[in-house]
């Protein structure tokens, strides 16, 4: 009878920790092709959905605004996109692929707002957990 109750104690704790890291959440962009990861990010600036940032972005992320010369990392970057979470850009938007070779995709997202366009520039690497945002280049032509 005791080696029952023990072998059902230990087949507990054996779970409950088994599922604690499973709690873990799995990347859901690593598997995905490389216009999801772009569509994302499109979604991240114009619709403020910030739930998938932390896989978007890769780990030495640079953004630059071309016209002012403002630079961010992926820490400020997200924290921008944080601070503008459920903000709904009133714009037209569209991406493009503009080339994709082997593990390095350069894409041009197009945002028209009534008075102005934003574009962006992004580039994408794909590596063991997928593709990933490297870096962003925005100008206001």
């Amino acid at each position: 009878m005791k080696t029952t109750l023990k072998t059902i104690a230990a087949a507990l704790i054996m779970v409950t920790s088994l599922s604690s890291f499973a709690s873990e959440k799995a990347n859901p962009l690593k598997n995905v092709e490389s216009d999801m990861v772009i569509g994302s990010y499109v979604d991240a600036v114009t619709v403020g959905s910030i739930d998938l940032n932390k896989f978007l972005f890769a780990d030495d992320f640079q953004y630059r605004n071309v016209n002012n010369n403002d630079r961010a990392g992926k820490k400020e970057y997200i924290k921008h996109l944080k601070a503008n979470k459920g903000n709904k850009y009133d714009c037209k938007s569209s991406y493009e692929i503009l080339s994709q070779d082997g593990k390095v995709c350069v894409a041009k997202a197009t945002m028209a707002f009534d008075n102005f366009t934003r574009v962006d520039y992004i580039t994408l690497n794909q590596g063991k957990d997928g593709w990933k945002v490297s870096k962003v280049e925005t100008t206001y032509p």
